[in-house]
């Protein structure tokens, strides 16, 4: 059997500044000369890398941008000869592209941006061109919220204060930079939690990087969630229409509800929705109309 490599790629888009309504995106293709081939923006996982981070490193080094990272878009195999036979398993997302600016280098002696429609006229895999259609089939620019379960918090019977007051432990405070790294790279600007210490204190690196504060939503607690769950998910979909990227620190009681029922409001079919300690929903909505989840990633370990 052949061996795997395990890759992760993006379709890069920003708007169109031909267009002033900002309703047309355009995509980045690379041309890569070792292959002399079209393609989208990829590369290899690094030891110990998750797809999301090496899906903005190596942006970064093909075109010379950054990024703000949205939903994922799917897998594709496909078998590769060098340097040795094996099968490669790429992960695709899409990627709203920050400021930055394209150079020739080793890997990437080519750079255009080009409508999404015409795409196939340039890439050379079929496969890129099912990650362009499914990056299509819904609007670029998306509303994000990160739904996040507060980090490890030790165990509730040896804690001798109020269940409130109960801090991360040592291995929570451990899966806190993770999270901050992720809510970073998903370009975080607002960031609410549950009144708990260890809500606050899961995302309050979050809040601090961004010289904001952690805002305190009580529905958003066990507590307050039971009994209270219409009037919980109303705000919560306060918050997805906001502007920016939303960071949503809760409790694992309160997440699964509150996701199917925001799925199911908006005709999304999810299966069972889990929820470990540390682990986060990343949530996209459209807003037209009032907000609709529209897609919807899964993160076990950020």
């Amino acid at each position: 059997m052949a061996r795997e490599i395990s890759a992760a790629g993006a379709v890069l888009w920003r708007p169109d500044a031909r267009d002033r309504t900002g309703k047309t995106v355009e995509i980045a293709l690379v041309h890569r000369p070792r292959y002399d081939d079209w393609s989208l923006p990829k590369g290899k996982l690094e030891r110990g890398e998750s797809s999301r981070f090496t899906v903005a490193r190596e942006v970064a080094e093909e075109t010379g941008f950054g990024i703000v990272l949205g939903r994922r878009l799917g897998r594709v195999r496909y078998p590769v000869t060098r340097p040795e036979p094996a099968t490669k398993v790429v992960e695709y997302y899409a990627a709203r592209a920050r400021t930055g600016t394209f150079e020739p280098n080793d890997e990437v002696d080519a750079l255009r941006w080009v409508p999404p429609e015409q795409a196939p006229e340039l890439l050379t895999y079929q496969h890129d061109e099912r990650i362009v259609a499914e990056f299509t089939a819904l609007p670029a620019d998306l509303n994000t919220v990160l739904l996040v379960r507060h980090a490890k918090a030790g165990s509730r019977t040896e804690w001798q204060g109020t269940d409130d007051l109960r801090p991360l432990s040592a291995n929570g405070r451990r899966q806190v930079p993770a999270i901050t790294a992720l809510a970073r790279l998903y370009g975080a600007e607002r960031v609410y939690a549950a009144p708990l210490v260890r809500c606050v204190d899961t995302v309050r690196e979050v809040a601090e990087e961004l010289g904001s504060r952690v805002h305190p939503e009580p529905l958003l607690s066990e507590k307050g969630y039971e009994g209270a769950e219409e009037a919980a998910v109303e705000r919560f979909l306060e918050i997805a229409r906001g502007p920016g990227t939303a960071v949503v620190c809760s409790q694992g009681g309160v997440i699964p509800d509150l996701v199917s029922r925001v799925a199911s409001l908006s005709g999304l079919a999810l299966g069972k929705v889990v929820s470990k300690k540390g682990s986060m929903w990343a949530l996209f909505f459209t807003i037209d109309g009032g907000p609709r989840l529209v897609a919807a990633d899964y993160v076990p370990k950020p």
